[in-house]
């Protein structure tokens, strides 16, 4: 157990895992999203996590959270199965390629340009609102395009640790017209094998807090099927701009860390 892992222990500390797996939970049924952009910056504020063992232990705790959002998505048939399972695929490898490319690329500019994403995401949130009826229609075209989107955002978790739900979801709703409802349901499933790998390497290298983790997780558990209700009661113009605020907040807080970069660079 190390320093950070010894000075997280008593009933503050506890408390606070419980409070922060409460919201994450909640967020992650709500936008189909894993929780690590609430889960991190949160660690590291209350209970001084270094970025790395708080991005470890919020990986370790979307496991669970993930899979009870799938299960409550699922439940509304809103999962896209065989999709989610390419993305997966891509995801796995593109987070390898990310943290290799890691020590090579500016984190500046990718944190800008992933804020420029975000921004355009944001604007087409307010043009696009999918049908909620609207399948996912899985071909050959759409199946290699699944690939590519899956690699892409595989890179970006490795290169500046940015969960997959964030960029899966619009996309899906965008770019292949999916209702909400299968986007988030399908990006739920798309995190359980990618957070499972990426929990594996973070073991060893000692990047996760088990007990962090485990009352996190176990805490996110008991709110991401209100979540999941809660989504499927909002109407998608209001779901897309409720997605829309919280994308902002993560734009915020990346073009923060974009400009302390710059700064310390």
């Amino acid at each position: 157990m190390n320093d950070a892992q010894i000075s997280t222990r008593g009933p503050r500390a506890y408390a606070s895992f419980i409070g922060i797996g409460l919201l994450a939970g909640l967020l992650s049924g709500l936008f189909g999203v894993g929780g690590g952009t609430v889960i991190v910056p949160l660690l590291v504020l209350l209970l001084h996590f270094n970025q790395r063992l708080g991005a470890g232990t919020s990986l370790a705790a979307i496991v669970p959270t993930a899979t009870v959002g799938v299960i409550s998505y699922a439940l509304s048939d809103s999962v896209a199965w065989i999709p989610a399972l390419i993305l997966a695929a891509g995801s796995v490898v593109g987070a390898q390629i990310g943290t290799r490319l890691l020590p090579k690329v500016s984190q500046t500019v990718l944190r800008w340009a992933f804020v420029g994403f975000l921004a355009v995401v944001i604007i087409m949130l307010f043009v696009v609102v999918p049908s909620r009826d609207a399948p996912f229609d899985l071909t050959w075209v759409s199946g290699i395009a699944l690939v590519g989107v899956g690699v892409i955002t595989g890179i970006l978790a490795g290169l500046i640790g940015v969960g997959g739900g964030v960029i899966v979801v619009p996309v899906l709703m965008i770019a292949f017209g999916t209702s909400d409802l299968v986007a988030k349901g399908t990006s739920l499933l798309m995190m359980i094998p990618t957070a499972i790998s990426g929990t594996i390497g973070n073991l060893r290298n000692r990047n996760v807090d088990l007990v962090a983790a485990a009352f996190i997780g176990i805490s996110a558990c008991t709110t991401t099927a209100l979540g999941a209700w809660l989504a499927t009661l909002t109407e998608p113009t209001i779901a897309n701009l409720l997605f829309a605020a919280y994308l902002v907040v993560i734009a915020v807080q990346m073009a923060v860390k974009a400009v302390k970069g710059r700064g310390k660079g």
